[in-house]
């Protein structure tokens, strides 16, 4: 995480030990069982040990699941490859809220299923990953409001898509990042 810039002077986690890698296990599109991980901040660690859980349960279908350290620390590849990942603190080249308080860089946000849960970036009036899954109808590996993914979330007190554009594959425990308590 360090040589892909992801921990660095300016990001609000400064240090390893305050991240956990949680490994998750899961099925594919094709119904395979699959291990994955996502790195968090410590605190929402065991929240998303018994969501992720409940998704292994139901059979919610994830694409790929690995940290975006994979990518070098490029968000913009790790959607394109519909990986589903937490922590980043993001080049200052990529979107990003203020660092400080952005959700991704204290590692409180997930990205599910970037492909099917794409969202609208206000710099290019674009979708991105892509616009092919932009409408909420359902289908495998979406999320859609009072969804069963999105009430596992939601039992957890994180938040869907909390900004003022669609940002589908968001969760987070809310904006400015603070401590999680849950």
């Amino acid at each position: 995480m360090t040589d892909a810039g992801m921990v660095r002077p300016g990001c609000p986690i400064t240090r390893r030990d305050q991240l956990r890698r949680v490994d998750i296990r899961f099925h594919d599109f094709d119904g395979k069982i699959q291990r994955g991980h996502l790195i968090v901040n410590a605190d929402v660690a065991p929240s998303i040990a018994r969501i992720f859980a409940e998704l292994y349960e139901q059979k919610f279908p994830i694409e790929r699941m690995q940290g975006v350290e994979a990518y070098d620390g490029d968000v913009n590849d790790s959607l394109a490859d519909n990986n589903t990942s937490a922590y980043n603190c993001r080049r200052p080249d990529q979107t990003n809220s203020p660092v400080a308080q952005s959700p991704h860089a204290n590692g409180r946000a997930i990205d599910i299923n970037p492909v099917q849960n794409p969202w609208r970036d206000r710099r290019c009036a674009c979708w991105s990953p892509s616009a092919r899954n932009a409408d909420r109808t359902a289908g495998p590996g979406k999320i859609l409001k009072n969804g069963p993914l999105w009430q596992s979330f939601d039992r957890e007190d994180w938040i869907w898509q909390n900004i003022d554009v669609p940002d589908y594959m968001h969760f987070d425990t809310g904006y400015p990042s603070v401590p999680f308590d849950r």
